[in-house]
């Protein structure tokens, strides 16, 4: 085992270690024993698409260029501009843009991101737009729309946010959850019992995952049961079994910034919604 002392390049959180990874220590005889069910997608992206998310090469570009190239540029330029006017300074254009170019576009990527820009710049109209964004086809669009929202003002978008609990896309809901608990604290957890028992394994895993800021025999013995069913992944039993040790007082103060920024991300786990395209 790794000693947690040890000083390293890696991550610090004990969470993010290669031994807590689900399958570590199996030697499956082929591929076909593996089974891949966690949303990891297997594509054939370019290098120049999977640099979208760099904004770089936009530093000290004037605010309108960055528009234009939201309107013309081909999907990966795009994708690139609409993150780097979540940079800019808030300005009725700059919003306009990202509101009306960006998360029209055909491009789902170019959505999301335009989205997470408005996040980023807040405002009634970025609010508004990525209210609406709820409702758009893509679950990753919709995921990083309640990031959005619980970013801006979590209180004021609280209705909207709730209501994505009953999205059926485990990354939507598990946004939702996570902003509400902020919230809410404690008086989720007739949700957070709820989704335990979800068939999302996603999903299950997040609930147990917050219950650890609940002090409640309710959730103890729902952990407890979670912790010692063998019919669960791996993966959901070690979170249970860590939410039992967990102080929920310390616990529940660990989520006071936003979706975005938590610090308890869960291995696998993006808060950007990003999936891994390999």
């Amino acid at each position: 085992m790794r000693d947690p002392d040890e000083a390293t390049d890696g991550p610090t959180d004990p969470r993010v270690h290669p031994e807590e990874s689900p399958g570590f220590g199996e030697e499956p005889d082929g591929l076909e024993d593996i089974e891949v069910d966690r949303d990891v997608t297997i594509g054939e992206a370019s290098q120049r698409e999977l640099q979208a998310t760099d904004t770089a090469p936009l530093r000290g570009t004037e605010a309108g260029e960055k528009v234009a190239t939201l309107a013309e540029g081909d999907p990966v330029e795009r994708r690139r501009a609409a993150l780097a006017l979540g940079e800019e300074r808030r300005s009725d254009a700059v919003v306009a843009a990202l509101v009306e170019r960006g998360l029209s576009d055909e491009d789902a990527d170019v959505r999301q991101f335009a989205v997470e820009a408005l996040g980023q710049l807040g405002g009634e109209r970025a609010g508004a737009a990525a209210t609406e964004a709820l409702a758009d086809e893509n679950p990753w669009v919709r995921a990083e729309a309640v990031v959005a929202l619980d970013r801006i003002d979590r209180t004021a978008h609280a209705e909207a946010i709730e209501a994505a609990l009953d999205d059926g896309h485990h990354a939507v809901v598990r946004n939702a959850m996570v902003s509400l608990f902020k919230l809410r604290g404690e008086a989720l957890l007739p949700v957070l019992l709820e989704a335990s028992r979800d068939d999302s394994e996603r999903l299950r895993e997040w609930a147990v995952h917050l219950l650890a800021g609940v002090d409640d025999e309710r959730a103890t013995e729902r952990l407890e049961a979670v912790a010692g069913d063998e019919s669960e992944p791996r993966v959901v039993r070690s979170t249970a079994a860590r939410a039992l040790d967990a102080d929920p007082g310390k616990f529940r103060r660990q989520f006071s910034g936003g979706t975005e920024d938590d610090s308890a991300a869960l291995p696998g786990e993006s808060t950007l919604n990003r999936r891994p395209d390999l």
